[in-house]
């Protein structure tokens, strides 16, 4: 098991390496440092190395990241000497020592799920006791897999090792900025725009960057959803709607309108708010018509757009659409061109 885990991750630092950015630094992971998560989409559990390591760090009373470090690579415990080595069969040693990520975390973890899964009623609560797993309401005539699935979300909560990551792991909009603006943004480097962006200035000039269109409950209307990188954007508030073709002062693809309402995604419904600072992502309703799939928001007259997007994978099959009756001929029409507006990878000709 270590060793497909071990394969699957020096798999995605080889695509990481591809795309190595001196601005960024190092970005490969390792579960030593806590920037890999292991466990299970479909049950919805997952950990990384470091919940277990505060464990074990704090029943073995040494720091913990001494102890990540020890959970991961080729780490082994002698609990008949008490000490660690880094070799699996010493000469003192009959049997093989298991790896301290199987024993120590991987162990607890199949024997809480074959335990639920073959209903071994006396080992798994004996377990959960001693994991401080509480089973509550309906969740206490749970059988079988469905147990197993709620046990582990309980224990090791997939939403939890996420955020922890994203909170632990990732750079804050305020530092992320200052060496990603070169990237971002297609101006000038001094010019108000692109200062406002590295600082994260919400008292600066709007520039957000609208990445896609979101279907709306109404028909036929989008949510332009995307990053607020300065300023502060708000309901009524007159912007300017420049789409990917326009250039410093000429009139192609630019429109000037007042946004009608700002709402935040909360995963498939909407809570309107007043107004957004940057640092933040945002849906804005009444410019959907303006914008084809992205675009950049701002309040500056002499502001260059936002780079669009760029993506590791092109559009290659073709599909070749008609309509079985030509009355329907509109209806098809409206179709495409929502599905084009809609996904980003998307290209109708006629």
């Amino acid at each position: 098991m270590y060793g497909r885990v071990r394969k699957a991750i020096e798999d995605v630092n080889v695509i990481i390496a591809t795309y190595t950015d001196a601005l960024m630094g190092d970005v490969q992971v390792a579960p030593e440092n806590g920037s890999v998560a292991f466990g299970s989409g479909l049950h919805g559990w997952g950990f990384s190395v470091e919940r277990f390591a505060k464990i074990y760090a704090a029943k073995m009373g040494v720091d913990k990241d001494r102890m990540m470090k020890r959970l991961w690579g080729d780490s082994f415990f002698n609990p008949k000497k008490k000490a660690w080595t880094n070799v699996s069969q010493s000469e003192s040693c009959i049997e093989a020592l298991p790896r301290a990520f199987c024993q120590f975390i991987m162990a607890p973890i199949c024997h809480l799920i074959r335990a639920t899964i073959d209903g071994d009623t006396e080992k798994y609560e004996k377990m959960m006791e001693t994991l401080g797993i509480v089973l509550k309401g309906e969740d206490r005539h749970l059988t079988g897999r469905p147990l197993m699935k709620r046990a582990m979300q309980l224990w090791i909560s997939a939403a939890d090792a996420l955020l922890g990551m994203i909170v632990t792991k990732l750079p804050s909009p305020k530092v992320a900025q200052r060496y990603r603006v070169d990237n971002l943004y297609e101006g000038p480097m001094d010019d108000e725009a692109a200062v406002a962006i590295r600082s994260c200035d919400k008292a600066g000039p709007l520039m957000m960057y609208v990445s896609k269109m979101m279907p709306a409950s109404d028909r036929g209307r989008f949510y332009a959803f995307g990053r607020v990188f300065s300023g502060t954007v708000a309901t009524g508030q007159k912007v300017r709607i420049q789409g990917p073709h326009y250039k410093v002062g000429s009139k192609e693809d630019l429109h000037i309108r007042s946004i009608q309402r700002t709402v935040l995604m909360m995963g498939r419904g909407t809570e309107p708010i007043a107004d957004v600072p940057c640092g933040n992502t945002v849906a804005l309703v009444g410019i959907d018509q303006y914008l084809l799939k992205s675009g950049t928001i701002t309040t500056l007259e002499d502001a260059h757009n936002i780079a669009d997007m760029r993506y590791s994978v092109a559009p290659v099959v073709k599909v070749a659409v008609r309509v079985k009756d030509g009355r329907e001929l509109p209806k098809l029409v409206e179709g495409l061109k929502r599905l084009s507006k809609s996904d980003p990878l998307v290209v109708c000709t006629t």
